[in-house]
């Protein structure tokens, strides 16, 4: 799905591969529209003059970009095709294993840590425990001991698991905002005002010594979501131990101009409601969580829908996805409450069908996964210009 975009800045450091190519800086537009085809070809691959006829590139260039390809490790030789009467043609495929991505979800209580091959699949994972309100250090220690786990796994033995460890491109960095996207740096973390301007991108790229991508929990997932397959203008509504959105519109992951957009928890709906962590009363979050936490799963989930029908009548969206832990844990009532108030609203309003509702696809590692995507779209041509 070209044009999903993910404004990466990414922080100080620089990963390699085996043939010493530097990934994040493999910027050709050409190369990356190359790579793009052969990571959707899978294993099956595609010959030179496929891939000529689908870029509408000149045979030549391909030859040229794809030895390249060839020499950095990104891409192999896999077989030839049955001849229709001319000279067999040689496939080419990705070799997956020639680059890694690591995905780190930050909660409010707990870490989790994927690790992912060029094509997004899941080949090391781990979750740990983590108090967000420990301070810093104690936060980007644990961080750092997790991705130190998770990348140790790369190889079978020393030799081999050191020029593995060479492949990792970077760590994407998902959790709760608001927090500043494009420089790195949190905001007032809901909860957790401590965080205000700390350079968390910068800070972790100087512990792990690889670039680190920093953006919003729910951000990562809608990008994740994006890649796998989600296509026109939908919202991932992601909660757990806090509520927010993930928004992509016009085929893009929408941040809005300061990178904030998507703090859907903190809407107001209730202005004589309880009070919310974030300063008001009577926001979605806390409605919604104070509705989980005395079991009305049921309150909780028409609550989501209200906030849910706003987004709909303000962006005109074409779906809707839930996630996050509490979501997992009644899925069905859930998906059935959101679903029955966006039904209700498109029937007020003469609309000839309502809004799907549906349980957003990567479950509990999710948001992990679109944080490992993070690195990984600009790598196949789809970052924003």
């Amino acid at each position: 799905m070209a044009g999903i975009g993910t404004g990466i800045g990414a922080g100080s450091g620089a990963a390699r591969v085996g043939g010493g190519v530097n990934l994040l800086a493999l910027r050709s537009h050409n190369a990356a529209l190359l790579l793009d085809l052969l990571r959707r070809a899978g294993r099956t691959g595609m010959s030179r003059l496929e891939l000529a006829e689908r870029t509408g590139l000149t045979p030549q260039a391909v030859s040229k970009i794809t030895a390249r390809l060839r020499e950095d490790g990104l891409v192999t030789e896999a077989g030839r095709q049955a001849s229709t009467g001319g000279k067999p043609r040689t496939v080419l495929r990705l070799v997956p294993e020639a680059g890694h991505a690591v995905g780190l979800h930050l909660d409010r209580d707990e870490l989790r840590v994927v690790l992912v091959d060029l094509t997004g699949a899941v080949v090391g994972e781990r979750c740990a425990p983590l108090d967000l309100g420990a301070g810093a250090d104690a936060v980007l220690d644990v961080v750092v001991a997790e991705f130190g786990e998770v990348v140790a796994g790369l190889g079978a033995s020393s030799e081999g698991r050191g020029a593995a460890v060479a492949t990792v491109l970077g760590a994407g960095v998902a959790m709760p905002g608001p927090l500043d996207h494009t420089h790195g740096v949190l905001h007032r973390v809901t909860g957790f005002p401590e965080w205000d301007g700390f350079p968390l991108r910068d800070a972790l790229a100087r512990r792990l010594g690889v670039p680190v991508v920093l953006d919003k929990d729910t951000n990562a997932a809608a990008l994740g979501l994006a890649v796998g397959g989600e296509a026109g203008a939908f919202a991932y509504l992601h909660l757990g131990t806090g509520l927010g959105a993930g928004l992509v519109l016009g085929g893009a992951v929408h941040r809005g101009s300061r990178t904030g957009a998507g703090e859907f928890g903190h809407q107001v709906i209730q202005l004589d409601g309880p009070p919310c962590s974030c300063g008001n009363r009577g926001c979605v979050e806390a409605l919604c969580l104070a509705a989980v936490a005395r079991g009305d799963v049921d309150e909780a989930a028409r609550v989501l829908g209200e906030g849910a029908g706003n987004l709909v009548g303000l962006l005109d969206i074409d779906l809707v996805l839930l996630g996050g832990r509490t979501v997992a844990t009644e899925s069905a009532r859930f998906v059935r409450g959101v679903g029955a108030v966006l039904d209700a609203r498109a029937r007020r309003e003469g609309v000839g069908s309502p809004v799907p509702v549906r349980v957003a696809s990567g479950g509990v590692r999710g948001v992990a996964e679109g944080a490992a995507q993070l690195l990984l779209v600009p790598l196949f041509g789809r970052a924003e210009e």
